[in-house]
């Protein structure tokens, strides 16, 4: 180079190294611009995940209650048919001490009919019987009596009102005596 112009020289060098930093600064530009959005899509991205996951969640969760809701849909009517299928129980028990065969037959007809179609809308009986032990989980003690025997103790004596179950929900506790 020029040894006679010696600032000439390093106003050369000063200008490409300022070109050098410029054209670096451009670069790094670029790249914090690409990977900002990159980052900007990532984020986008997560977001778009985590909003699908809450809608499908939403729509599990709606659809386990609706299901809950048509299991349930008519335990009101049920429970309000409840007491005339306990006037058929107790009918048939007095029917049949009488010697009239044919209305006991029809009675008996028309009861099964009934408990039928109670039972095709889900109804269940509760399972509980005198000599069972007692459950407050599944039984309502109406009074306690001294126990007949030790071996009653703590059982069911005697069921006084029969239980029922809607699907897995008793609407119904039965109405039982326990001894003590």
């Amino acid at each position: 180079m020029n040894a006679e112009n010696p600032e000439k020289e390093q106003e050369i060098d000063d200008a490409t190294i300022e070109a050098n930093a410029n054209a670096e600064q451009i670069v790094v530009e670029e790249l914090s611009v690409e990977e900002q959005l990159t980052q900007d899509l990532a984020s986008e991205k997560d977001k778009h995940l985590r909003l699908f996951a809450e809608f499908e969640n939403y729509k599990r969760r709606t659809s386990k209650e609706r299901m809950e809701l048509f299991k349930t849909a008519n335990q009101e009517v049920l429970q309000a048919i409840l007491p005339v299928l306990d006037d058929f129980d107790r009918a048939l028990i007095e029917i049949s001490k009488s010697e009239d065969e044919n209305l006991l037959k029809g009675v008996t007809l028309i009861h099964e009919k009934l408990k039928n179609t109670l039972t095709s809308k889900g109804l269940e009986e509760v399972e509980v019987r005198a000599g069972d032990t007692f459950n407050a989980d599944f039984a309502e003690a109406i009074t306690q009596i001294p126990a007949p025997s030790d071996k009653m103790k703590g059982k069911i004596v005697d069921v006084l009102e029969k239980g029922y179950k809607l699907g897995d929900k008793i609407i119904r506790f039965p109405k039982v005596v326990i001894g003590q």
